[in-house]
């Protein structure tokens, strides 16, 4: 096995339930980030388990180019139905970078069957992170990539992320041009918007600025800049999409449409790989007037056993109240988190809905970020694990390469003793890490 982690000897789980994983040790593990953000419904929902099942009996595969199927046709109404994309057409596909991959060609393909080829930039966020596929590592703003691959990739315009623990203005009027929007309009007049295709941005931070909520105004005056020197938005929800902030997808916070969203990770549970893109009917109608068909295509589109497992997802999701209770159970997260801050090194604490980050620094009033060499995020991360809690680690979110911070991100079912078993075996890990950088 090609391990992502090739130093590791990684413990096997042989059981899932709930929030929990079982290795074959019979060690209990708190998932407290669902695995990469996925598992939002928890282990062991035999329903999803179910239709997968019967699907696969009815009928495995079907080529994509000669026949649909109820499952997807079902699905696709239903995330259309959700997204915040005006009058919605779905395209399916397996992972979050391949669905980004695929709205970035989708949105270059619109322009040039709109017979306006010149529109070939990508304006992006840093820090962000969009895929391993080669278009979304270009518009990702991760260095160690570009170390090993920086030759291979595009040049994508940048402009800073709304990142208020570490922009100019903290967050506070006046705001910086980060967090209120202008350096989005700053890059269009220096690019020059005749020539730029769409923005590509998370609503709520991801990994990259540790969920990271940018000012409630933000994305109204985003949306305003693409309207008025038509720029496409993208939203990526890969991550914060399918109720993972209390809301089924992130923008709904800011009241904001955009032109295109794509989801991915919770959008099944994680019981089955599937990821999608939303894309407003305007655009399709015009690709349909030429190409005749989107120029992004995959074995594994809109396959049916997974598509089976969206729906079921879905349905769980709808019946329990799910995404409520994530909204509501949040609340309760950020409460017992935010205790946290009493302990040195935790800078902030931030996100929504069962989504937080936690930022750790070397000193707080400054905000001055821990030295790399001392590998704070990882080591909170082993000794975590080592106490039965999973967490995320993401490093170099300060200024590319130092930075620590960890993410938290359970399943929607998670309890409030679980809640305060998370926090509990969290400080405790941070306790121990905490004392030997002192030692």
């Amino acid at each position: 096995m090609f391990y992502r982690n090739l130093r590791a000897s990684l413990p096997k789980i042989v059981r899932g339930q709930g929030c929990w994983l079982y290795d074959e040790t019979g060690k209990s593990y708190l998932d407290a980030a669902g695995g990469a953000y996925v598992a939002n419904l928890g282990h062991g929902v035999a329903e999803i388990a179910d239709a997968m099942a019967e699907q696969a009996k009815t009928v495995a595969y079907v080529n994509g180019t000669a026949f649909t199927h109820e499952p997807v046709e079902q699905l696709a109404a239903e995330v259309a139905s959700l997204s915040r994309v005006e009058d919605g057409r779905v395209l399916f596909l397996c992972s979050g970078s391949e669905a980004v991959e695929a709205a970035i060609k989708l949105a270059r393909q619109f322009w040039v069957d709109a017979e306006r080829p010149g529109k070939t930039k990508i304006i992006s966020a840093a820090p962000g992170y969009h895929g391993a596929t080669l278009l979304a590592l270009s518009i990702s703003a991760r260095q160690k990539y570009r170390k090993y691959f920086g030759e291979w990739l595009l040049p994508v315009r940048m402009i800073p992320a709304p990142y208020p623990y570490r922009c100019a203005c903290h967050g506070g009027p006046p705001l910086c041009p980060a967090c209120s929007g202008e350096a989005l309009e700053n890059a269009l007049e220096a690019e020059d918007p005749a020539t730029v295709a769409a923005f590509v941005i998370e609503p709520i931070g991801g990994s990259s600025t540790g969920a990271s909520v940018p000012d409630p105004g933000y994305f109204k005056r985003i949306r305003e800049i693409c309207d008025s020197h038509e720029v496409l938005l993208i939203a990526d929800e890969v991550l914060t999409g399918a109720g993972r902030t209390g809301a089924w997808s992130a923008i709904e916070h800011y009241g904001v449409a955009p032109d295109m969203q794509v989801f991915g990770k919770g959008l099944t549970g994680g019981y089955a790989p599937l990821s999608a893109v939303v894309v407003a009917r305007r655009l399709t109608d015009v690709m349909a007037g030429h190409a005749g068909e989107p120029m992004h295509a995959q074995t594994f589109t809109h396959h049916p056993v997974s598509c089976a497992a969206g729906l079921a997802a879905l349905r769980v999701l709808t019946r329990d109240h799910l995404v409520e209770r994530c909204a509501e159970f949040g609340k309760l997260l950020h409460a017992r988190l935010a205790k946290l801050c009493e302990l040195p090194y935790v800078g902030d604490v931030r996100g929504r809905g069962l989504l937080a980050g936690i930022e750790l620094v070397a000193d707080k009033q400054s905000r001055r970020p821990l030295p790399r060499k001392m590998q704070v995020a990882e080591r909170l991360v082993a000794a975590a694990q080592d106490l039965g809690l999973v967490l995320w680690p993401n490093i170099g979110h300060a200024d590319g390469v130092e930075g620590d911070l960890v993410l938290v991100a359970p399943p929607f079912v998670i309890s409030a003793g679980e809640i305060d078993e998370l926090v509990s075996r969290l400080r405790a890990a941070m306790v121990k890490v905490f004392a030997e950088n002192n030692a």
